[in-house]
């Protein structure tokens, strides 16, 4: 990886550097890229042991690989944020790749996948007050609603004040929210478009103000009805690797078109696509803007 050796000194000698990096960050001066539309690279799956791209279960372990990866979809045309972790934000930092470009972190990593507890996600990364410290842009949440697990009334108040306290400081709320439930073991999510109506309009009314507040959704069937039911800025999410690339890009085409959704943000599907280059993917999606 270019740059590793130093960004290993640095987490060892000088750990104070990472705070003078955000400190001295360039901040870009909209949300919005010269398409005018937000297009983030997410990539804040590895904190909740989601490693997963593809067919590889272990796709996203190797961290000087990852940043590579993120590096190269940072530094194409149209490309202006980026969502993650504090470990994978900090390390984009040291390496001065975050200047000029819309940081949200990722806030709520508790349910791991696979986990027993994977329903419960708590608040364990960033909070409100360390967002807007560093000077980032937003912070994401992610809500399932399980309406068969009485600890989903915990992850909506934890969301609800993370909403009101990003709000307080005038930065984004960025809530993904999704119906899910536990079968054969397994946390599924109900892409139904019912069901997304249902945890969207949940998502909206979190927090003493919804004015800083953006929806984080998968493009799903009846999209157009799905995207009626709020007023609220959406982002599309890429998800898992697709198997059939050409409909998914298709689909976020779609969805694009739609007046309250207002960009993409993609992890998985274009930083390990299933052909071609990472930068060939993220082209193609900043594309559809």
């Amino acid at each position: 990886m270019r740059d590793f050796a130093d960004l290993l000194e640095a987490r060892t000698r000088r750990p104070e550097a990472i705070a003078a990096a955000a400190a001295a960050r360039k901040r870009p001066g909209s949300l919005f890229g010269p398409h005018g539309k937000l297009m983030i690279i997410a990539a804040d799956h590895p904190a909740r042991g989601a490693l997963r791209a593809g067919a590889d279960p272990l796709a996203m372990a190797n961290r000087a690989d990852l940043l590579d990866r993120i590096r190269t979809a940072l530094a194409r045309p149209g490309v202006n944020g980026v969502l993650g972790t504090p470990d994978v934000l900090e390390d984009l930092l040291l390496l001065g790749e975050l200047d000029g470009k819309v940081v949200i972190g990722s806030m709520n990593r508790g349910g791991l996948a696979g986990a027993a507890f994977e329903m419960d996600d708590r608040f364990t990364a960033y909070d409100a007050g360390s967002i807007a410290a560093a000077g980032y842009e937003g912070g994401k949440m992610l809500l399932r609603i399980d309406p068969g697990d009485p600890g989903t009334a915990a992850t909506l108040q934890a969301c609800g004040t993370a909403v009101a306290e990003l709000a307080g400081r005038r930065r984004m709320a960025m809530v993904e929210p999704v119906i899910a439930h536990r079968a054969d073991g397994r946390v599924r999510h109900d892409l139904g478009p019912e069901a997304m109506i249902r945890a969207m309009t949940v998502a909206a009314g979190l927090g003493t103000t919804s004015a800083y507040t953006w929806l984080k959704v998968p493009e799903v069937p009846d999209m157009a009805r799905v995207m009626a039911a709020t007023t609220l800025p959406a982002l599309i999410l890429g998800g898992e690797v697709p198997g059939d690339a050409d409909a998914a890009f298709t689909s976020w085409g779609k969805a694009l078109r739609l007046p309250t959704v207002r960009g993409l943000v993609m992890g998985r599907s274009l930083l390990y696509p299933a052909r071609g280059t990472v930068a060939d993917a993220v082209d193609r999606a900043v594309g559809l803007l």
